[in-house]
């Protein structure tokens, strides 16, 4: 009997034992490990905030999700060992594998930072990016009386790179409906030079940024937080000062990776970048956030991603050539409040451009613009990814990005 092991049943790692179990003949043993018996559908925690989703909306038991013939064993991970082909997991439990995939993500750490999750901690330091977290934040907006919100992200890369952008636009909506966006000056911080990573994105984005009145301090790498005197201090040593502050704290894959002597500095896997294969070891594999990978750590970076792992697992197992190549396929609709949202694709080689994006049956989708198709396109895909994504279920998407109605763009046009 051969062993597959797959470590974390989030968005890919449930997805891979889903499109794995009815390929793989009855001699594989399909094991997947997660420490947490919930299932988070993370993209919904930027609208806990605003009142637009609650705990219910985001919430599912993982079982649900695990299909027949694959075995769940819910504990902590104390380390791998590559070299004996041995997990090991909390309380002396080992499980040997043939094949190893490593899907446990990457996580927010307030604790990398100094001062950040000290005394005011979910009191006027806030984040969204964990259930606890996000519904702190709804208690505290819903209260407060206005003043400087300072919207920042700690360090790059982090999960949903789009999140930070969409929670300034939906603050900006959501204080409009309240009355109060005179009252509530809102400035985000980025470590990049623009709003966006990329050229032709950053152009569109930014735009929409100044028209919600939103202002952006870039290169800005906060170095710690003085609670005391509501300060965010950069390495450089600018201070904003804030009166409620929202961050997207540091981003860490599992400790478990790092223990292991698998990952880099921030515990992330280093993988061949079209295959997800372990620069060294042949038979570990590492997909979403949980890789190191020259793109989004984004839901549908890992959908794509794993819909190429399963077309080469087969050949990879047999002993053949894995043929299809990633292309570092992401697209993301991002909601920009007032019902409307925009919608960006690209990949390794290509940037976000304008145009269209083809749908079968219910698009086009606009590329890089406001419009309430869009914003409808973002609300859908709670249930496409609870009904669909998640089961490995076929979806009306290529995973290699196409250029079909997308139009190229010069930055300074």
């Amino acid at each position: 009997m051969k062993k597959l092991v797959v470590l974390g049943a989030g968005t890919a790692g449930t997805m891979v034992v889903n499109k794995l179990r009815p390929v793989l003949s009855d001699e594989w043993q399909i094991t997947i490990v997660d420490q947490d018996e919930t299932h988070y559908y993370q993209p919904g925690f930027l609208f806990i905030p605003f009142g637009v989703y609650d705990r219910r909306d985001v919430v599912k038991p993982k079982k649900r999700f695990i299909p027949a013939g694959v075995d769940l064993v819910v504990s902590e991970i104390d380390k791998v060992d590559p070299e004996t082909a041995t997990v090991h997991l909390a309380g002396g439990t080992t499980l040997d594998y043939d094949q190893l995939v490593i899907a446990t993500g990457t996580h927010p750490r307030p604790d990398m930072t100094p001062g950040l999750d000290g005394s005011q901690w979910r009191k006027t330091i806030h984040d969204f990016y964990t259930l606890d977290g996000a519904v702190a934040l709804r208690e505290a907006i819903k209260d407060w009386k206005g003043g400087r919100m300072v919207v920042s992200v700690m360090e790059l890369p982090f999960k949903c790179p789009v999140a930070p952008l969409e929670f300034n636009f939906l603050a900006d909506w959501y204080f409009h409906e309240q009355g109060m966006r005179d009252d509530v000056e809102i400035i985000y911080t980025t470590p990049t030079s623009e709003a966006f990573t990329k050229p032709v994105a950053a152009k569109h984005l930014t735009g929409v940024l100044e028209s919600k009145d939103i202002a952006v301090e870039t290169d800005y790498y906060p170095e710690r937080v003085d609670p005391d005197r509501k300060m965010l201090v950069s390495y450089d040593e600018r201070e904003i000062p804030y009166d409620l502050l929202v961050v997207i704290p540091i981003n860490m894959g599992a400790d478990f990776v790092g223990r292991s002597g698998l990952g880099n500095e921030l515990n992330h896997v280093p993988v061949d970048k079209y295959t997800f294969l372990s620069t060294q070891y042949d038979n570990i594999f590492a997909l979403g956030d949980a890789a190191d990978l020259p793109t989004s750590k984004a839901g549908s970076v890992a959908h794509f991603a794993v819909e190429m792992f399963t077309e080469n697992f087969p050949d990879h197992i047999a002993g053949r050539p894995m043929t299809e190549k990633f292309d570092g396929h992401a697209n993301c609709f991002i909601e920009s409040g007032f019902g409307k949202g925009l919608l960006i694709d690209f990949n390794y080689d290509t940037e976000p451009l304008p145009g269209k994006y083809p749908l079968p049956g219910i698009g086009p989708f606009s590329l890089l613009k406001e419009t309430e198709a869009n914003h409808w396109g973002k609300m859908m895909f709670k249930w496409t990814y609870w009904n669909m994504l998640l089961p490995g279920r076929e979806l009306p998407l290529e995973a290699h990005m196409s250029l079909a109605g997308k139009i190229r763009e010069e930055v300074g046009a």
